[in-house]
Formats: C-alpha cells, sequence, structure tokens
C-alpha cells in the first residue's frame, strides 16, 4: 500500500428490528469516538432500501485502524452489537488494487 493511502474500513450491517434508542446512542457515539482518534479521515453511513446499512470509516494508517478496532469503548460497542443490535454484519478492509480521483476545482462551473 502506498504512503498516501488511506486505509478503509466498509462495515456492512442489519439491524434487529427491536434495537431502538439504545442502538441510535451508541452509533452517535461511536460517530464521534471514531472522528477523535488520531489519524482519522472520514465516517460515512448509509442505508439500502431493503434495510443493509453500509459505513466506510478511514484512517490514514493500518495502525489508526487497529488503535480503532480495539479501543476500549468500541470493544464494548461490538460485544454489544453483536449481543443486541445486529441481526448480521460484515467488515471488511479491502486493498486497492487501483486507485483514481476527480475534483472539480471550485472555481468552475460544469460544461
Amino acid at each position: 500500500m502506498g504512503q498516501n493511502q488511506s486505509v478503509m474500513v466498509i462495515f456492512r450491517s442489519r439491524l434487529n428490528p427491536v434495537s431502538g434508542a439504545e442502538y441510535q446512542r451508541m452509533a452517535e457515539r461511536m460517530d464521534t469516538l471514531a472522528r477523535s482518534m488520531p489519524a482519522f479521515t472520514s465516517f460515512k453511513t448509509f442505508a439500502a432500501p431493503d434495510g443493509e446499512r453500509v459505513s466506510i470509516v478511514e484512517f490514514e494508517s493500518e495502525r489508526a485502524v487497529s488503535a480503532w478496532t480495539n479501543h476500549r469503548e468500541h470493544l464494548e460497542a461490538q460485544r454489544r452489537g453483536r449481543e443486541a443490535f445486529y441481526s448480521e454484519y460484515r467488515i471488511q478492509v479491502p486493498s486497492p488494487i487501483r486507485e483514481r480521483t476527480f475534483k472539480r476545482p471550485e472555481s468552475q462551473e460544469p460544461a
């Protein structure tokens, strides 16, 4: 992996129907905690019409991902998630084969 490539963690999940307010509080806390971690880059969550949720968390290094994975509060959230919140989940940390980016300068309007 190149020095300037971030490490992405993809968390795909389905919630139990009874997850409710406790889950929401935990999810908000994990968002805040992830954003406070050293070498944090971004955290985004999406929901599909079929109920699958996808969270993408990026850090600057594998070391930072490891710190996040093993953080005391995050470990407790993982335990609680398996116990009560999720009917299923899958975590992937992909290795980019190729990466391309494009960003239009703010001063340029699309044609």
